[in-house]
């Protein structure tokens, strides 16, 4: 890649987001992750009560279809088309990008999660901003920092201490065979996670054309993954099952609050953050779902975390505080 090029066009990218408004760009970027967190931690839990009641298959088809909903009419108040002008370049990477982040990232996550639970499910997922890194590196020649690096390792750490609470004291034992199917399906979700979150970026800031805005790459990746799901959904199951969604009033308000916090604007904000900071920085700060968890499930359910939660929780935001610090 042209390196040269590649940061004109994402400059370009910036001022068009932005106007020539004098802001810092990483602030910019850095806050965007941190609400696409939140967001993603308030659809995760809207949609585990939906799953619990229609199940998750139907509930992850409903949510990626009424994501792209949300996005289409989106798009055309803000840009006056349904879908998006773009390059074939464009489209290519980032169709790309929304199978490997969206359908096969999550297929992975989801694997994981059904095979050893979601504390090593979330452990493994927690990874992706490891590869988001390391492709960054070699895809977009995306050099950090110490300083950045040091809040990125120290954040994971925060994150996986939080994870790890509570696993010796788990009863249930996996065998061997399905624990590393398991481990194997969660490595696939956080690898085309965090790879499909650097490709996104380059498939943004094309060097054929105009760079393509975070609403609008948003919608390509929702596309590429909302046909991808649907596949799984027909081949696994049949499309009537779908209509038990609207059998349950309350599970379809659930399922669509979740569409809504999550591959909506979660996606579109994190597709934000990656165009003003750097994929690994986007990548780990779009990661802290385990920490933001826990005073979530306080709140709503009452459970509380041991002394080892709330340490690891301390720890990520030391590294979160030292990533806004550069």
């Amino acid at each position: 890649m042209n390196k040269e090029k590649f940061k004109s066009s994402l400059h370009r990218l910036r001022l068009t987001i932005n106007g020539e408004k004098n802001m810092n760009p990483h602030l910019i970027g850095e806050t965007a992750a941190l609400c696409t967190s939140v967001l993603w931690t308030m659809s995760s839990i809207l949609l585990a009560s939906a799953g619990k009641k229609i199940g998750a298959l139907s509930v992850n088809t409903i949510r990626v279809s009424t994501a792209i909903l949300l996005i289409c009419v989106t798009h055309f108040i803000i840009f006056g088309t349904v879908f998006p002008m773009a390059t074939r370049f464009q489209w290519y990477y980032l169709s790309f990008s929304g199978f490997l982040g969206l359908a096969l990232g999550d297929f992975g996550y989801l694997g994981s999660l059904v095979l050893i639970g979601p504390r090593r499910g979330v452990l493994l997922a927690s990874m992706a901003p490891v590869f988001s890194t390391i492709s960054a590196y070699f895809i977009l020649d995306e050099t950090l920092e110490f300083q950045t690096l040091i809040g990125i390792f120290i954040t994971l750490l925060g994150i996986i201490i939080v994870v790890i609470e509570r696993e010796k004291n788990s009863i249930s034992s996996i065998p061997e065979e399905k624990k590393i199917l398991g481990i194997f399906f969660g490595l696939v979700g956080s690898i085309g996670q965090g790879v499909g979150y650097t490709i996104s970026k380059y498939g943004m800031v094309s060097l054929e054309s105009i760079p393509l805005n975070p609403l609008s790459a948003t919608l390509i990746r929702m596309i590429s993954a909302t046909l991808i799901v649907w596949i799984i959904f027909i081949f696994i199951k049949k499309p009537s099952g779908i209509l038990k969604l609207y059998t349950d009033r309350k599970a379809m308000m659930l399922t669509m609050g979740g569409a809504g916090t999550g591959p909506f604007l979660g996606v579109w904000l994190s597709m934000i953050a990656v165009t003003y900071t750097a994929a690994g920085v986007a990548s780990t700060l779009t990661s802290l779902m385990p920490i933001l968890v826990i005073p979530s499930v306080w709140i709503l359910y009452g459970e509380k975390t041991n002394l080892r939660g709330i340490l690891g929780a301390v720890i990520a935001v030391v590294g979160v505080t030292i990533l806004f610090m550069k």
